[in-house]
């Protein structure tokens, strides 16, 4: 059966087992509650019963995320009206998003003042990055036309905070921007200064690129992470920062590892709606 198939999606089907058990539930009250909110003429729940079951629901909207397969291919496998995959998907995604990251045994994280929190309280350090992905060009006209072009190399994209473990496990993808937004403004502008201002303590890896904020003791840069400097020709200097900068390199690729599955996959480009990749996003790394 589908569930077999774990080429598809890369999920076992102890995986899938475990969300249909969690999200099932949610999503049903959730259909209750809005069929309840509205005047009805005949009894709740008559008339035409729901062609696909919740676990169908939950397998197109992974295989769309994981595959970017397109709603007219899924509607044809699972022979239905390709906008029942569109309501399907729309239904299933937020519960996705919602779920967040797992962190550990029945222990999720889905919001930036979650992940603070969560490296206050346990006093572990965290590696931060800004990856782009690729997206299709606005049209032609558009004010924000620009706006989505990454300075790189000219990409048109949109960039997400990713945030790992010192071993590589995701903790938080989202908070997307615009791809010429640079990366201190990315991380202003997403409230995450703010919570580390006024947040506990904690220690983040990041590149040089989000120098010049000037967090003492809460924030790691290249060069704060850097010590002192003996008096000593400058050849020998220029050498130890040689040294401490591969130093910070190496420890801060597993933010890199973490984001690897994800951009193999579906992120690698997104063909889809722009407003809508946040949310894949999240759904994606929370999945």
């Amino acid at each position: 059966g589908l569930l077999s198939q774990r080429r598809v999606i890369g999920l076992s089907a102890e995986v899938i087992g475990n969300l249909v058990a969690e999200l099932g539930p949610v999503w049903q009250a959730r259909r209750e509650a809005r069929l309840s909110a509205r005047a009805w003429q005949r009894a709740l729940g008559a008339g035409a019963k729901y062609r696909l079951v919740f676990v169908d629901r939950l397998w197109a909207t992974l295989v769309h995320l994981r595959q970017v397969t397109t709603h007219d291919v899924l509607a044809a496998w699972f022979e239905v009206d390709g906008s029942t995959i569109t309501r399907a998907i729309g239904e299933t995604r937020p519960l996705l998003v919602e779920r967040g990251c797992r962190i550990g045994q029945g222990q999720r994280l889905s919001t930036l003042a979650e992940i603070i929190d969560h490296l206050g309280a346990s006093g572990q350090d965290a590696i931060l990055d800004a990856t782009a992905i690729r997206v299709r060009r606005p049209a032609a006209g558009r004010i924000d036309r620009d706006w989505f072009t990454w300075g790189k190399s000219k990409w048109n994209a949109v960039k997400a905070l990713v945030f790992t473990g010192r071993e590589g496990r995701m903790l938080f993808c989202g908070a997307v921007r615009p791809g010429s937004c640079a990366d201190i403004t990315h991380a202003r502008q997403s409230g995450l200064v703010d919570l580390l201002r006024h947040g506990p303590r904690v220690s983040i890896l990041a590149d040089v690129s989000c120098q010049g904020l000037r967090l003492p003791h809460r924030w790691v840069d290249h060069h704060s992470a850097t010590p002192e400097v003996p008096e000593e020709p400058a050849i020998l200097v220029e050498q130890y920062y040689t040294r401490q900068r591969k130093a910070h390199v190496s420890r801060r690729i597993r933010v890199e590892h973490g984001i690897a599955p994800q951009k193999l996959g579906a992120l690698a480009r997104h063909h889809g709606r722009r407003e809508l990749l946040d949310d894949t996003i999240r759904a994606v790394a929370a999945s």
